[in-house]
């Protein structure tokens, strides 16, 4: 499954894809984004988690330009309770290192509380990270 959500000028934003391999729906950010777009975004994410029944997202912001410290607020008091609901419990945050997103990550990554975050500089640490609970054995 893939859902690719646009922008105002047709660009996409966000790529959703459910990986059944890992057993993790995967984010992948581009672009700037306004706080439109990181609500839709992210609202279409906790969908897609909440119908495949994973519990892991590997959400990959290392090609967001900017920060989206606008939308923080939002993410940290509404999204993500919600996203914990849907069943979120792990979170790999890719970033690009000593960027504005990485800023807001990091913020990000000290508000949340319903769900464990971690950040990345790299996409191999961020998969193996999440690759410890998305194929658990239970």
């Amino acid at each position: 499954m893939k859902k690719e959500l646009k922008n105002v000028f047709g660009k996409v934003f966000i790529t959703v894809t459910v990986d059944d391999l890992n057993k993790w729906v995967h984010t992948n950010w581009v672009g700037y984004l306004t706080r439109e777009n990181v609500k839709a975004g992210a609202l279409a994410y906790i969908d897609v988690v909440r119908e495949c029944g994973f519990s892991c997202v590997l959400n990959d912001t290392s090609g967001v330009i900017g920060g989206w410290d606008h939308s923080l607020d939002w993410v940290v008091n509404e999204w993500s309770p919600q996203a914990a609901s849907a069943g979120i419990k792990h979170f790999a945050l890719i970033t690009t290192p000593e960027s504005f997103a990485e800023t807001t990550a990091s913020s990000f990554y000290s508000s949340i509380k319903a769900f464990e975050v971690r950040v990345f500089g790299k996409a191999a640490s961020a998969e193996d990270w999440l690759r410890q609970y998305s194929l658990k054995v239970i």
